[in-house]
């Protein structure tokens, strides 16, 4: 609802590219020469094939950006060069993976090897660890109220005990944060990141930023914009976080991941005779919620129920992890195994503790915290939409007891800005398509690729869509914008 576009093939979306933006950083002959100071990567950062090479620095910038005679940190930074000719070449093209949280500086390998060959022949691409995550100062909460605990504590609470212990472990979190971090609470915000971003273009001698913002990403591309929308180059903003309050955005992606999960059950079923977990919804359903209450009964070498609702929160983002979601519930139901349902990696390990903690931190010094009578409010009301809901996302519930509280809610996007493309799936439940349409009320000018049929988190340069990458790199290298909203036609479910 909402779309007047025909679905583009990848010939019309191309047709369509009229609109011209200015080349950016036309005069460049050749790569400036950076004020910073490039040499080798940690091992974190993955070598790209021959003849492309990736090499890393840091850049030294204030705690505070309104004090900037104040403490310093570093921030470190991941160059790929472009691998096209000098005549070729259009500038830095800055990449942010998400979280708040996630470690940018692989991603200048990592995403790089997936973007059109015109892009990587015509952009530097730039990773960065956020300030407060990875090698940039990175920040530590302690135990964060139990959070890493194995089982974990219900994150689902249901009466009036339950809640309150919901309750006293959001305070004990936000508590452990401020032992562990309190110093630095009021400066890992959202806006300080994006000083950081301009100080990275600074550096690097170069005129504009030009930007790629999946998910979280995208929030802190239009917080760039806000702060200077004369320095933005060409901004692409994937999967995109809608201009709310951080805890109205968890609400939201909350009671999307319900409409999500009736999806799976109703695809499960429908492929009963590999999965045989039952032939309508109602059956996988029941059997989805016997894995739960067994493994909230007796956990399996630590994966109880907390743990398993951050299995299916990780799952539901993109339709590839479904199979293996649907064959690890029949094997638990089986013979009780829970190996299908863990995740690779510890959920306790440095880097996740990194993690969650930069996480918290980031969304609760952006904006308004919520009250705790609200965050039980709407647990309840979530509750009354579906009796067993996913809470894995409700992170900025925290901030209900945090110690530091901004004065103001981050700055997004400005009628200053140049066009900026937006790209969203349509049943995105991570980030709900509905985000990208607010987003683009405060980024006048700007256009909406929406992917039809798909139910993925992460759209440009990672569902392999045609009119998507090509209506992208059309505007990255050529500076060519859509007339209008292009809508593309997405894969269907798998």
């Amino acid at each position: 609802m909402g779309f007047l576009l025909p679905v583009f093939t990848r010939s019309a979306a191309i047709l369509c590219t009229l609109a011209l933006l200015p080349t950016a950083a036309p005069a460049e002959a050749a790569p400036p020469t950076p004020a910073v100071h490039f040499g080798d990567c940690p091992d974190s950062v993955p070598q790209p094939p021959a003849p492309d090479r990736v090499e890393c620095g840091r850049i030294s910038v204030p705690l505070d950006r309104h004090h900037p005679q104040g403490p310093r940190l570093t921030i470190a930074v991941s160059r790929v060069p472009a691998s096209g000719t000098p005549a070729e070449r259009r500038g830095i093209l800055l990449v942010n993976p998400g979280g708040p949280g996630g470690s940018g500086l692989p991603y200048a390998v990592t995403k790089r090897a997936k973007l059109p060959e015109s892009v990587r022949r015509s952009y530097d691409v730039i990773g960065f660890d956020p300030r407060g995550i990875g090698h940039s100062s990175p920040v530590d909460c302690g135990d964060m109220g139990g959070l890493f605990d194995s089982p974990g504590p219900e994150r689902v609470p249901v009466g009036a005990t339950a809640e309150r212990a919901y309750l006293a472990s959001l305070r004990d979190m936000a508590d452990d944060c401020a032992k562990g971090a309190g110093g630095v609470l009021p400066y890992l915000s959202t806006e300080q990141t994006a000083y950081d971003m301009d100080a990275i273009r600074a550096a690097l001698g170069e005129p504009r930023t030009g930007f790629l913002g999946v998910s979280y990403g995208s929030y802190l591309g239009a917080a760039y914009a806000a702060l200077f929308p004369q320095r933005v180059g060409r901004m692409v903003l994937d999967s995109v976080v809608g201009p709310w309050d951080w805890y109205d955005f968890d609400v939201i992606q909350s009671r999307a991941l319900l409409r999500q999960r009736d999806t799976f059950f109703e695809w499960t079923a429908a492929h009963a005779e590999r999965f045989g977990l039952g032939t309508d919804a109602g059956d996988v359903r029941r059997a989805y919620l016997r894995v739960r209450r067994g493994l909230g009964a007796g956990p399996v070498d630590g994966f109880g129920a907390a743990e398993f609702d951050r299995a299916v929160y990780r799952a539901l983002g993109r339709t590839e992890r479904w199979a293996p979601l649907a064959d690890g519930l029949r094997a638990y139901l089986d013979g009780g195994s829970t190996d299908g349902l863990r995740p690779g990696t510890a959920f306790d390990s440095a880097d996740s503790r990194n993690y969650e903690a930069a996480n918290r931190i980031v969304k609760c010094a952006d904006g308004p915290a919520p009250t705790p009578d609200r965050v039980l409010a709407d647990i309840r009301r979530t509750r009354r939409i579906d009796v067993q809901p996913v809470l894995t996302g409700m992170e900025a519930s925290t901030c209900a007891y945090w110690r530091y509280r901004p004065a103001r809610r981050t700055p997004l996007g400005s009628p200053d800005a140049p066009p900026v493309l937006l790209v969203a799936s349509a049943h995105d439940p991570v980030t709900p398509v509905e985000g990208a349409r607010a987003l683009g009320e405060v980024l006048p000018g700007s256009r909406l690729i929406t992917l039809a049929d798909d139910y993925s988190h992460g759209v440009f340069a990672s569902r392999g869509n045609a009119c998507v990458d090509d209506t992208v790199a059309a505007y990255l290298v050529g500076g060519e914008v859509p007339v209008g909203d292009v809508r593309c036609a997405g894969p269907g479910l798998p």
